[in-house]
């Protein structure tokens, strides 16, 4: 693979367009500020991080990590391009979008969510237990081996990808018409759904398209020249730029996890201090501390110097591993490829996540709320939608707004639909609207 190919600023569903003369924005920036402004990108303010949506006390939402992470990730993106200017001083004569890839990188972070439903990495579950194991397992003889993987594993990357790219109805072309780079930036595991179990490759360790998106992928890669692996099941290596987008997040709900667990409580203050003052390595840092008296604002600074102290080891393990990260070769993260007097400290932190921030006890409760709340939705909606056989299955279907119906009659397209719509609601839509349908509460009248 090369920089050549890999840094494109050709639209997907607008590819006639020529680039913009813009003075204001780049495409890349427009890419950005395309979802930004975007409802779907919205959305993500109320659905849950980690922790259930806060009361009085403040803790992050799919969308203020988001933007947490787009900030890192444009970081990371210009660190590297900074570096590589100062040993090629033609670079950008050569390479006129290099400069770009700051906000490519910023553009994939701010989409990287997009596509996960509600209730965390238990709206995924969720989703994929009605199917497996769940009434949802009866229509396994109605798909294909591939499409029902789709299903049984269902998976945010992909979903992301086909919220970029499908044309919905009603929506004009459908799509957010992003460039291909940010596109394929976005894609951690650029494999079909049976190929993504491989646990061997970094890029097979979970899937990124839908059959519905799979001829899709393919174009976006051939334009790029990302290097395929094989073909059936279909496997790509990643885009470079994927690294550095898997970074920013990796950093962002690390180091900022314990932040919000320090608000509520779950972490004490010399927790936190002893799990983020090894990462810092500073010199100062003890006598700034000794300072300050209210601890939020001692969490915030080990939380800035433990940032940057990851942005610069990780900028650097993408600046050195070009060779390898070019070829696709380079087989593990940016933070598991840091430094030894880092590593342990950062495996530490995410010891300690596990042990007492995903399994506090309001975690688990969001997250078995939403098997309950998403699976409930799906045992109404998917029989309404692909059976209709009863006047209360015809009112259900016309509680799915206009833009998640199809025109196909095969159930794989239904079933897409159904998912289309249960997995963009936000935490509290779904809770709503799972109340109402399950009778426990009633629709206000005013």
């Amino acid at each position: 693979m090369e920089w050549e190919t890999l840094l494109s600023a050709k639209r997907w569903g607008n590819e006639k367009k020529v680039q913009s003369a813009e003075e204001a924005r780049s495409e890349f920036q427009i890419d950005y500020d395309r979802l930004i402004f975007s409802s779907p990108f919205r959305r993500l303010q109320n659905k849950t991080q980690v922790f259930p949506l806060p009361g009085s006390v403040f803790v992050h939402n799919r969308l203020t990590h988001s933007l947490e992470v787009a900030s890192v990730g444009r970081s990371l993106g210009r660190i590297f391009y900074n570096k590589v200017k100062e040993q090629q001083s033609d670079l950008d004569k050569r390479l006129p979008l290099i400069s770009e890839i700051g906000n490519i990188v910023a553009a994939a972070c701010i989409a990287h969510d997009m596509g996960n439903p509600a209730f965390g990495h238990s709206g995924e579950t969720a989703i994929s237990h009605y199917f497996k194991e769940g009434d949802g397992k009866i229509y396994k003889d109605e798909v294909t081996e591939s499409q029902w993987r789709d299903i049984i594993k269902f998976e945010g990357n992909a979903n992301a990808l086909r919220i970029l790219t499908h044309s919905f109805a009603g929506k004009g072309n459908g799509s957010f018409a992003l460039t291909y780079s940010t596109l394929a930036s976005i894609a951690k595991y650029p494999c079909a759904s049976l190929a993504g179990h491989d646990k061997k490759n970094i890029y097979t360790k979970k899937y990124g398209f839908f059959q519905t998106e799979q001829e899709t992928f393919i174009k976006i890669a051939e334009e790029l020249g990302l290097e395929k692996v094989q073909d059936d099941p279909l496997v790509y290596k990643r885009h470079p730029l994927v690294y550095l987008v898997e970074a920013a997040d990796d950093i962002c709900y690390n180091i900022i996890d314990l932040e919000d667990a320090h608000r509520l409580k779950i972490l004490s203050y010399k927790e936190v201090e002893d799990l983020l003052v090894p990462l810092c390595n500073s010199e100062n840092l003890p006598k700034r501390l000794a300072e300050m008296e209210d601890e939020d604002a001692k969490v915030g600074l080990l939380r800035a110097r433990s940032i940057s102290a990851m942005v610069r080891a990780c900028s650097d393990v993408f600046y050195n591993e070009q060779e390898a990260l070019l070829k696709g070769d380079f087989n593990k993260s940016l933070t598991d490829a840091i430094p030894i007097e880092l590593k342990a400290a950062w495996k530490r932190i995410a010891e300690v996540s596990v042990e007492k921030i995903y399994n506090n006890n309001s975690v688990v409760q969001i997250e078995v709320a939403g098997y309950k709340v998403i699976g409930g939705l799906l045992e109404e909606f998917i029989p309404a939608y692909l059976r209709n056989d009863s006047s209360y299955h015809e009112k259900l279907v016309q509680l799915i707004p206009k833009q998640f119906l199809t025109r196909n009659k095969d159930t794989y397209s239904r079933i897409m639909s159904v998912l289309d719509f249960v997995s963009g609601m936000t935490d509290i839509y779904a809770v709503e609207l799972f109340r109402k349908i399950k009778g426990i509460s009633f629709p206000s009248m005013s």
